[in-house]
């Protein structure tokens, strides 16, 4: 009887080494080749951008149709982004997430407070030397960190990123109304500093009405009404709206519509030739800075939310405070510094572009350590 017991243990320890040894990954040619399709299947979003930018690059649409592509990418894209995770999203955690009143003020106060004021000591210290940077692109940083949070972005890598994206979606409309208000607010106060870079920028006084009439209008065509669709499609045809969400990915088309969304902003920078007449240092600054800026905001907000929120809803605060909208952008500079030149206004939009592309990539490669960090929550509850 012993002998037979210590045959089957024998046998068991056996397989567990070679189980073990089949396990490790090794460094030959199969486990690397392994490696790599699974990081270009895991990370098909940012080489495909990647690829779009290079197209971008080379192949631009033309100026006679720019507004008309920029206005049709913008409004459909963005409701496609918001009727997919109306369609995804149960009501009822929503709801909840909705209720959440304080989360909610923690999080905007860091989307706008954190970012803008870090965004400013940023420009503060490059701004020293006057014959180094482009002042409109000083100013471009200041108004990058004023806006709110990603509109549609950060609840497509918070699902990825398994993390809370009914409480990222809930921020990112909050932060659309709250934005042409509060950033508007923000960046009339840090314009005003007496500073030889703010001095470059106009002070003709704009009419705010129309303007907020004409973003609170948009939102409510491409954010709400989607929204609010594709709930009353989840609540009506449960069944058959998880299985075509699903099983047939139909969820896919929000990363594909914001795919075409930041392709759009590339398009229209290089056709304007904003990017040629800057000089390359400066554009190399502006890399390294939003490179800084992104990990610096996401951090901030993963360990400070930490401290009191669950993981997934960290997840969510990192990516809410990391990530920011350049739609609004736009708008905004014509409605703070009306009479701004076309070539400052598209200068000043380059650092919002570029940041466009950072946060993509860095939320994207994020989302890996942020499965794993709630999957071993998950495997692991004690």
């Amino acid at each position: 009887m012993m002998e037979t017991n210590e045959s089957q243990t024998s046998s068991t320890t056996t397989s567990i080494q070679q189980d073990e040894k089949k396990a490790k990954p090794g460094f030959g040619v199969k486990p690397l080749a392994a490696g790599v399709w699974w990081f270009a299947k895991d990370q098909w979003f940012i080489i495909t951008l990647l690829v779009l930018i290079l197209i971008s690059s080379q192949v631009q649409v033309p100026q006679e149709q720019q507004q008309e592509k920029t206005t049709v990418v913008q409004n459909l894209a963005v409701a496609v982004i918001f009727f997919v995770n109306g369609c995804t999203i149960p009501t009822k955690i929503l709801v909840q997430n909705i209720r959440r009143l304080h989360v909610h003020l923690f999080i905007q106060a860091l989307c706008f407070l954190l970012t803008s004021s870090t965004a400013l000591g940023i420009v503060t210290a490059a701004a020293t030397n006057p014959s180094f940077m482009d002042p409109a692109l000083l100013n471009g940083i200041v108004l990058l960190g004023c806006l709110p949070t990603a509109l549609s972005f950060n609840t497509t890598l918070t699902k990825k990123a398994h993390g809370n994206d009914a409480l990222t979606l809930t921020e990112s409309a909050l932060g659309s109304l709250l934005g042409p208000l509060v950033s508007t607010a923000l960046i009339e106060l840090y314009s005003s500093i007496d500073v030889w870079y703010a001095k470059t920028l106009p002070r003709s006084p704009a009419g705010y009405g129309a303007v907020f009439a004409q973003v609170f209008k948009q939102l409510g065509l491409t954010l709400f009404l989607p929204l609010f669709v594709g709930q009353i499609v989840l609540i009506l045809l449960p069944k058959i709206t998880k299985t075509v969400m699903s099983t047939y990915k139909a969820s896919k088309l929000a990363s594909f519509s914001l795919l075409i969304l930041i392709w759009s902003a590339y398009d229209g920078a290089f056709e304007t030739g904003s990017f040629s007449s800057l000089k390359p240092d400066n554009i190399v600054f502006i890399v390294f800075i939003s490179v800084a800026m992104c990990l610096l905001w996401g951090l901030v907000g993963l360990f400070v939310s930490i401290l009191w929120l669950s993981k997934e809803d960290s997840i969510a605060v990192a990516y809410c405070v990391s990530t920011k909208t350049p739609a609004l952008g736009v708008p905004l500079t014509r409605l703070v510094f009306a009479g701004i030149t076309q070539v400052n206004a598209a200068k000043m939009s380059i650092p919002m572009v570029i940041f466009q592309c950072i946060q993509t990539c860095i939320g994207s490669l994020a989302s890996i350590a942020f499965r794993r960090w709630v999957d071993k929550k998950v495997d692991n509850p004690s």
